[in-house]
């Protein structure tokens, strides 16, 4: 399929608008239906769109959040995603610039040399 750079866009809805509200709110409820035996909290950028939809990386707490489910999807230990995963973790530029985050890209290609 021909790339279309209309799919890279945001939503540009504003936390009061009851379409995010919805959107957020039906992302918890599939992220739970998913996983229904993760008690951690769920990290917002779980829950909320990027402005371009192509951002390579997610948070490390996002990252952490989803170790039990892909596991069990890529049939491998826990312990094992949850190694690479905290082994994936690039912390802020000068050490305070950002925060944690996950090169997913990265991430899937080490969990795919696993197999």
């Amino acid at each position: 399929m021909p790339y279309n750079a209309s799919a890279s866009s945001g939503s540009n809805l504003g936390p009061l608008n009851p379409a995010f509200t919805d959107a957020v709110k039906s992302r918890i409820d599939d992220l739970k239906a998913a996983d229904p035996k993760n008690k951690l909290p769920i990290p917002v950028d779980l829950i909320t769109a990027s402005a371009s939809g192509l951002d390579p990386d997610i948070s490390a707490a996002a990252a952490l959040y989803q170790v039990q489910r892909v596991a069990l999807a890529r049939k491998l230990p826990p312990a094992q995603v949850l190694i690479l995963v905290e082994h994936s973790i690039e912390h802020p530029v000068f050490h305070w610039l950002g925060e944690d985050r996950v090169n997913v890209l990265k991430l899937n290609l080490a969990l795919d040399q696993l197999k």
